[in-house]
Formats: structure tokens, sequence, C-alpha cells
């Protein structure tokens, strides 16, 4: 149970309005129950956690699915707009859209997520803790999105302690078709996209153009400014460019390849002084990230044994320029990540329920600034072995061996079983699994803050984990009603962070975090779907004995869609954060309890016809003002509307 305190500090009157809002949209289920044929329940397929696409029931990690259709109905057109509902995250956007965007898997680190777009690593090797800043990327032309939580290392290799998102791009298909969509509304907000796709047994292509402008968002909160000095508001602009084409060369083999071009700008009001205040002119940040990946498919046996040879390439280049007195911007400063990775995996399929899954991996690694380059490597070998003993019973097991040129070899494993139980159809799963990161390379070398006295530390020892979470799923009613809990825990050794006197990192010692997600899922009908998501989590810095920041202990979503008519869609999402510890905004105070609060969209989608439709939504109903990190205002109240057409 969610524990409130003092209503205008936790807000529960917003929260309550939500849950009204959500349920007065929605008629009352009994009336839908008698519209409508009852669902076909059918076994969704997921790819993440073994590298094979497997029904979901024979899998035991947690995974959540965010389809291209889903994105289309709440309107999400930004990635952490997309991923803001998934159970076990908490995102963090320092600077509004645009901004830096963290992502905080099951109270690990943001940098303990690996992030794969189209199977290329974007991991930043140029960011302070290689993480990836989810604030760049526009959701126009991803088909599915995959949110893998636990440790997995041994099929992922390093930076995989806290879990896996895995991205796809959309393929064409079918006959030639153009798509487009405009949109405009609060915050200055003008959004375009178009497409072009098609594709038959042989050939495939897809390409796309999105462009997302906000350039009048609040960010900075007014008591912040001091008296005489202008309150700016946020401005961010970002094009991006994709393409994927695909081509069956002969029966055997086939060649595929994505490429990816994101060009942002975001105008944002920076900090100076200590304390700090707000500048009276806005800083500028300018993002170029190019991700290719080219991959050859040769399937020798009829599928039961097919290899893929990739070689992929990311280059992420960021410029910073801050104003001087009078307002004009100084010379950038530039930070330059690059990665190259070469790949092999082979999907054996020994006989039939056993599948081996082998690979070997080399990547290289790169950041630049105008004072140090540096760079590193890896190699990497995994096996797993993929099992269907009974239709009951599954497991899945997989180890995998990581070399690294600067700190040796690393073993990393983890194991996975489910069992069915007859009657009841209840999924009964484990997992138990380990994960190392190595130190970055800005952790190690960087001297880039000298003015704040802050440098990297050589000494520093890879970060290692041991993890494990345990849990079940009850299906209802022909799978009309789903509900389910699953307990995990992380004991992270080593784990870096900022040193007591903030003038490097340091590994701490130890860190746990653990706790449960529960779901309950109810589809009455077709037309009628509705999805509750809580997620509890404690992490704790072991060593200092003390909360680990921006890690809130509260986490509820709840989703709705309706389908009045066969035209209209209706669609509503809550999502509450409770109170967490987070530093004020220069970290002047380095521990302050942040409160929580509840964030109520809807979303409503006409088809007109089979090629216009008209579409609107309102986020932050209520105009919460809430903080997140503290120090910069959530978006409030706006209102978007627009028209999609398909040629």
């Amino acid at each position: 149970m969610i524990r409130l305190s003092n209503p205008a500090r936790s807000g529960r009157l917003p929260f309550a309005l939500s849950l009204l809002a959500i349920s007065t949209m929605l008629t009352p289920l009994a009336a839908l129950a008698q519209s409508g044929e009852k669902p076909i329940a059918l076994d969704e397929l997921v790819v993440s956690p073994t590298g094979v696409p497997t029904p979901a029931r024979e899998i035991a990690s947690s995974v959540t699915v965010i389809t291209s259709k889903e994105i289309e109905r709440q309107q999400r057109r930004t990635l952490p707009q997309a991923l803001a509902a998934v159970p076990g995250l908490n995102l963090v956007q320092t600077n509004g859209p645009g901004g830096l965007t963290s992502v905080f898997m099951r109270g690990t680190n943001s940098n303990h997520v690996k992030v794969l777009i189209d199977g290329i690593e974007v991991n930043d090797p140029s960011t302070p803790n290689r993480s990836f800043d989810f604030g760049q990327m526009l959701t126009t032309d991803i088909e599915r999105i995959e949110v893998l939580r636990g440790p997995q290392s041994g099929l992922y290799g390093a930076n995989a302690l806290g879990g896996v998102i895995s991205i796809t791009s959309k393929r064409g298909e079918g006959p030639p078709k153009v798509t487009g969509s405009v949109e405009a509304g609060s915050h200055g907000t003008f959004n375009q996209s178009i497409g072009v796709s098609g594709g038959d047994d042989r050939f495939d292509y897809a390409f796309g153009i999105s462009h997302f402008r906000a350039d009048a968002t609040p960010v900075t909160p007014p008591e912040l400014v001091p008296a005489g000095r202008r309150r700016n508001p946020n401005s961010y602009d970002n094009w991006s460019y994709s393409a994927r084409l695909g081509a069956k060369l002969t029966d055997t083999l086939s060649v595929n390849w994505v490429g990816r071009y994101i060009d942002g700008q975001l105008l944002f009001t920076g900090d100076s002084g200590f304390p700090s205040r707000p500048d009276s002119f806005r800083s500028s940040q300018n993002y170029r990230q190019a991700f290719t990946r080219g991959e050859v498919v040769w399937n020798p046996l009829d599928g039961r044994f097919v290899n893929r040879f990739g070689v992929s390439y990311s280059n992420q280049d960021r410029s910073n320029r801050r104003p001087n007195a009078f307002g004009l911007l100084e010379l950038p400063s530039e930070n330059l990540g690059e990665r190259t990775k070469y790949d092999w995996r082979g999907d054996l399929q020994i006989v039939k329920g056993q599948t081996l899954v082998m690979g070997l991996q080399y990547e290289t690694e790169r950041f630049d600034t105008s004072a140090k380059t540096v760079s590193n490597g890896n190699k990497g070998a995994f096996v797993e072995l993929q099992s269907n003993w009974t239709d009951r019973f599954f497991t899945v097991a997989n180890i995998r061996y990581d070399h690294d040129d600067k700190f040796g070899g690393h073993t990393t494993y983890r194991i996975a079983p489910v069992f069915i139980v007859p009657g009841t159809e209840t999924k009964l799963k484990a997992s138990y699994g380990t994960g190392f990161k190595a130190p970055t390379l800005s952790e190690r070398f960087s001297d880039s803050r000298p003015a704040f006295n802050f440098y990297g530390n050589p000494d520093l020892k890879p970060e290692e984990s041991r993890g494990w979470d345990v849990g079940f799923e009850q299906p209802l009613l022909n799978g009309q009603v789903n509900f389910g809990a699953t307990w995990f825990q992380n004991d992270i050794d080593n784990l870096i962070l900022t040193n007591a006197t903030r003038t490097s990192y340091a590994n701490i010692g130890r860190a746990t975090t653990k706790g449960v997600e529960a779901f309950a899922a109810l589809e009455l009908t077709p037309q009628f779907k509705v999805r509750a998501d809580y997620t509890f989590t404690l992490a704790k810095d072991e060593t200092a004995r003390q909360e680990l920041l921006r890690r809130p202990r509260h986490k509820l979503s709840v989703t709705a869609s309706w389908m009045p008519i066969e035209k209209l869609t209706l669609s509503a999402t809550l999502i509450y954060v409770g109170e967490r510890m987070d530093g004020n905004r220069d970290f002047s105070i380095s521990r302050m309890r942040a409160p929580g609060a509840a964030i109520v969209n809807l979303a409503a989608d006409y088809k007109v016809d089979e090629r216009f439709t008209v579409f609107g939504r309102v986020d932050n109903l209520f105009d919460k003002r809430y903080e997140n990190p503290v120090g910069f205002l959530v978006p409030g109240l706006s209102a978007v509307g627009g028209i999609r057409m398909s040629l």
C-alpha cells in the first residue's frame, strides 16, 4: 500500500482526482461486457531474454513489451514518454524535452542499463558514466521496445547489471506506401514526420524523417530566479533520419542494413556562482548521433542453424556553449564518443526443444575531448542453452567470458527456469544471474572539470553484481484477467559513485537494491483494456547506510484504452512516483527528500477513413507542479492536436 502523508505535499488530492478522471472517462464495465466478442488469447513472442523469438509464457525473465500500436494510441513522441509507465523504471529528465534523460532500473545506476537499437549498442562512451541519453530518441519509426529487467551480463556482457532495453525499428512490408503526420500545440510544439516503406519476400525498405520541436517549455522554478533576472523557457529542436533495408540474395543468404542520424539542439538555462543561480541567458547544447549496422544472415540448414555476422558503429558528438556576461555564446566544449563492434551469433537447434545460442564479439570504444583522447577494447564469447523439456517446464542457462583490455577477464552467467502448474495454469518463475561493469573512460581519465576541482580516478575497480528474482503470474477467465508479482534483489560490489569530497569517483563498497513488481491486467472485451503496475524499490548504499539518490520507493502506473465506437480510440495513463532522496539543483544540498506526484495523460484518436486520422492529447491534465530532478520542472498542462495520413 502507498502511504501518503500531507495531502498538499504528497499529492493525495490530484492522485484521487486522477483515478476519478480515468473511471469517469470509461463507461461502466457491465455495459462493455455486453458488447463485442470474447478476446482470443495469443501467445506473445519476446526476443530480448534469449536472443531467439520465444513465447512469453516460456520465459522466466521480467520483460515489458511496448508496441508501435501502443505508442501511437497514447501518442508518445519521445522515448522517455514511451517508457514512463514501465514497472521497475524511474526516469529522470533534466531540462524538459531534449534534456539529459537517465533511466534507473530496479534501483541500479543509470549506467547499469544496456540500450540496443536494432542490435547496435548505443551507450555513450563520452558521457561520465557511459549511459545512454534517452532524451534524444523519437518514436516515429519504432516498431517495438522490450524492457528486460534483472542482471543480463551472461548474454549481453558488461553494463547490463540492471537490465537491457532493446528497440527495434519498423521494417517495410507490402505495397509501397507513404505515411505522414503533423501536430501542434502547447509549449511551442510543432512536429512533423514522413515515411516511405514497402517490401516483398525478396526485398524490403523503410525510410523516415521526423521533426520534433518544443520551443517554449518552462523548466526553471520561478523561486530560483533572482529578482530582476529573466526566466527563460527551454527550446528543443530535433531532426531524425532513419533507414532500414533488407535483401534475400539466395534461399540461404540475406543481408540487412540499418542507419539512423539524429541532429538536436537544446537551448536551456544554465547556472553560475555558488550557491548557483539560473543564468540570465540561455546556454546551447548540440547533439549529433549516428548509428549504423550491417548484417549478413546465413541459413544453411533450413532454419536449424542460423548464423549472423554483423558490424555496428556508433558516433555520438555533443557540444556545449555557455553565455558570457553579455549573453554571447562562448567557444564550444566538445565531447565525442565512438564505438565499433564486430559480432557473430549462431542459433543451432540441436533437437526439438533444445536450442544452442553461441556468439563472439569484439568491440573498441573511444572518447575524445579537447583535453584528451582515450580508448579501450573488449573481447567476449558466450553460449546459451534454451530448453523446452515439456509443454510446462522450460529453462534458459547462459555463460559468458569477457576480456577487457584494462581489467582482464570476467565470467558471468544466468539461469532462469519456468514451470506452468497444471489445472490453474499458474506460471512460476525464477532467475539468478551475475554481472560486471568496467569503469568508464571518463571515470578513469576525465579532467574536463578542473575549474570545479573534479578529476577522474585511474585506480577504480570494476563493479560486480549478483541478482535474483522469483515470482508468479496467474491467468483467469481464459486470459481476460491476469495478475502476478515478482520479488527481486541485486547485490552490487565496488559500486562507483562520487567520493565524499565530491572531487572524484570512488568504489563505495557495497550496495543493495530489492523490492517487488506487481501487476493486474483486465481485458473485458477487445474494446476495453486496463492494466495497473506497482513497484516497490529499496536501494541502499550499504557502506554509508543510506538510500541511493533518485530511487523512489513507490511507483504506480495505470493505463486504460477504450473503443466506444469502431473509429474512435480513447486512452488514459496515470503515473504516480513517490518520494525519493535527491540533491537540490546545484547539489549545494547533497541530500534532501523530494516529494512525489501523480501525472495524468489523456489521448483520443479518430480514424476518419483508411487514409486519414485526427488525433489529440492532453498531458499533465491537472497541471501538477512537479520537479524531477529537484530544481527542474516537469512540463505542466499541455494540449496537442494533429492529423495522420497514409497513401
